[in-house]
C-alpha cells in the first residue's frame, strides 16, 4: 500500500509538472463609442454619472401595486423558475466534469470460491474460499490539461447559466412594468370613451328635442347618433383589450388569468427629465446577455484546449491492494498483503482525422462565439439609442399633443355653443367632437409611450436584474 502511494505521489507531482495547452482566454477588443448617440444634451456633461441601469427596480416604478407585482413575477414567473433549475443543472454539471481531474477510489470486501474434481492419474482435486478485504484507485493523469480545460469551459458554462438567469428578471421586471402601463393606459381610454359617451348622449337628446319643435332637422339627430355610437364601440372594444391584458399579467405572474389590482392612475406615473445612460463601457459589465456571450466564448475557447489535448499522450494510473487469504481467521495476518500497480501510456496514431477535426471544430464554434458576442455588444448599444431617441422625441410628441387636445377641446365646446346660438351646423359639431375624442386617446397612448420608452432605457441598460 505504502508503494501505491508514492507511486501516485510521484505521479501527482509528474501532474503539477504538466502544462494545458490551447488559448488562454482574453477578452476579445470591441468597438465602444465614447458617448451614446441619442443622449440627452444636457447629459453630455454627465457621462461619468450614475447609469439609470445601477438603480434597483423600486426605485425606477414607484408604484406600490406595480412594486408587488414585480415582486409576485420574480417569485413565481415560470420563465424565472425554469433559468433558476438551468442554473442547478449547470452547477452539478460542473461537479462532474472537475470530477475527472482526480483519481477514483473504490474499496470494499470480496469473497470468492473455487472448486475443480480430481482427474485420476493426473492432478488431485481441490476447492477453497478466499476472502478478500481491497481498496483500488485509477486516475487519467491530465499532464496535458484536458479535464482542466474541460473544468475551465464547464464553469464558464456555469456562470453563462447565471447570467442567462439574470436576464431573465430583468425581461420579467421589464415585462410585467410594460404590461401594467398599457392597462393602465387602457383604464384612461375607457374612461375617455365612457365620459365621451354620456356627454354626447346628452348633447343627442337636446338635438332629438329640438328636431321635435322643428328647430333642426331630422340629419342633425342622425348625427349625433353617430357620434353616440362612434363613441359607444369604443367601450366594449376597450373592455375587451382590458380583460385580455389582465390576463397577460395574470399568467407574467404565473396565476389563473383573474382581476389585476390597480395603483396610480397612467398620468400619475413619475417620468424624468433626464436620464443618466452612464458611460457606454460600463454596458459591457452590466448588461446580462452580454455577459452570457462573453462566458460562451470562454467555455468554447477553453474546449480548443480539450480537443487539442486529445492529440497528445494519455497516461493512465491503476492500482489495487488489500488483504487476501483462505479462511476469515488469517485475513488479517501479514501474510495476506496483495497489491498491484499498472502505469499505461497511449499516443493516437490512426484515426482517420478524427481528432484534428474536433480540433477545427472547436476553433471553428469559438470562431462563432466571438461573431455572436461582437454582435450582441453592438445590438446593446443600438438598444440604448433607439431607447434615449424614443424617450426624448416621446415627450416632445406629448408636449405637442397636449397642445393639440386642449386646442381640440376648445373648438369642440365652441362648435357646440354655436350650433346652440343657430350660427353653425351639426356637421361642425360633429367634426370637432370626432377631432377631440380622437385627440383625447392619441394623449391617453402619448403618456403610455413616454412610460414604455423609460422601461426601454432601464431595460437596455441592463437595469432590473439586481434583487
Amino acid at each position: 500500500m505504502r508503494r501505491i502511494a508514492y507511486a501516485f505521489t510521484l505521479s501527482a507531482a509528474f501532474l503539477l509538472t504538466g502544462c494545458m495547452v490551447g488559448p488562454n482566454y482574453k477578452r476579445p477588443a470591441v468597438d465602444i463609442p465614447p458617448t451614446y448617440r441619442n443622449r440627452q444634451p444636457a447629459a453630455t456633461a454627465n457621462q461619468s454619472a450614475e447609469s439609470l441601469g445601477d438603480e434597483k427596480w423600486w426605485s425606477v416604478f414607484e408604484d406600490e401595486t406595480l412594486q408587488k407585482l414585480i415582486r409576485t413575477a420574480l417569485e413565481r414567473n415560470y420563465d424565472a423558475r425554469i433559468a433558476a433549475t438551468r442554473v442547478l443543472q449547470a452547477q452539478a454539471q460542473l461537479v462532474i466534469t472537475r470530477s475527472n481531474q482526480f483519481p477514483s477510489v473504490t474499496a470494499g470486501p470480496g469473497l470468492s470460491g473455487v472448486r475443480s474434481p480430481a482427474i485420476p492419474g493426473v492432478f488431485n482435486g481441490y476447492q477453497y474460499l478466499a476472502d478478500q478485504l481491497t481498496a483500488s484507485a485509477s486516475w487519467n493523469v491530465d499532464f496535458w490539461g484536458q479535464y482542466r480545460r474541460a473544468t475551465q469551459a464547464a464553469r464558464a458554462t456555469l456562470l453563462s447559466t447565471e447570467w442567462a438567469r439574470r436576464a431573465v428578471l430583468s425581461t420579467v421586471v421589464a415585462n410585467v412594468a410594460s404590461a401594467y402601463f398599457q392597462l393602465r393606459d387602457l383604464d384612461l381610454e375607457l374612461e375617455i370613451a365612457r365620459q365621451t359617451l354620456s356627454s354626447r348622449r346628452e348633447s343627442l337628446q337636446l338635438t332629438q328635442t329640438l328636431e321635435q319643435g322643428g328647430a333642426t332637422s331630422l340629419v342633425d339627430v342622425r348625427q349625433g347618433e353617430q357620434l353616440v355610437e362612434t363613441a359607444a364601440e369604443t367601450v366594449p372594444d376597450t373592455e375587451r383589450q382590458i380583460a385580455q391584458q389582465e390576463d397577460t399579467i395574470s399568467i407574467l405572474l404565473a396565476e389563473n388569468p383573474s382581476d389585476v389590482p390597480r395603483g396610480r392612475k397612467l398620468t400619475d406615473e413619475p417620468l424624468r427629465a433626464e436620464i443618466p445612460a452612464g458611460l457606454p463601457s460600463r454596458l459591457l459589465e452590466r448588461r446580462p446577455d452580454i455577459r452570457e456571450a462573453e462566458q460562451n466564448l470562454i467555455a468554447a475557447n477553453a474546449e480548443i484546449g480539450v480537443a487539442r489535448a486529445q492529440l497528445f499522450p494519455q497516461i493512465s494510473l491503476t492500482g489495487s491492494g488489500g488483504l487476501e487469504s483462505i479462511g476469515l481467521g488469517n485475513l488479517f495476518s501479514g501474510s495476506s498483503t496483495a497489491w498491484n500497480f499498472t502505469t499505461s501510456l497511449t499516443q493516437p496514431i490512426f484515426n482517420a482525422g478524427k481528432l484534428r477535426a474536433n480540433v477545427k471544430l472547436a476553433r471553428a464554434q469559438r470562431q462563432q462565439y466571438l461573431l455572436t458576442y461582437e454582435q450582441t455588444v453592438q445590438q446593446a448599444f443600438r438598444d440604448v439609442s433607439d431607447a434615449l431617441i424614443a424617450y426624448r422625441k416621446y415627450r416632445e410628441y406629448n408636449e405637442h399633443q397636449t397642445l393639440l387636445t386642449n386646442a381640440a377641446q376648445d373648438a369642440a365646446k365652441l362648435s357646440e355653443v354655436r350650433y346652440k346660438g343657430g350660427v353653425a351646423s351639426y356637421l361642425e359639431v360633429l367634426t370637432n367632437e370626432t377631432t377631440y375624442f380622437s385627440a383625447e386617446l392619441n394623449l391617453a397612448r402619448s403618456n403610455l409611450n413616454e412610460r414604455l420608452a423609460l422601461v426601454a432605457i432601464y431595460n437596455s441598460l441592463g437595469g432590473g436584474w439586481e434583487q
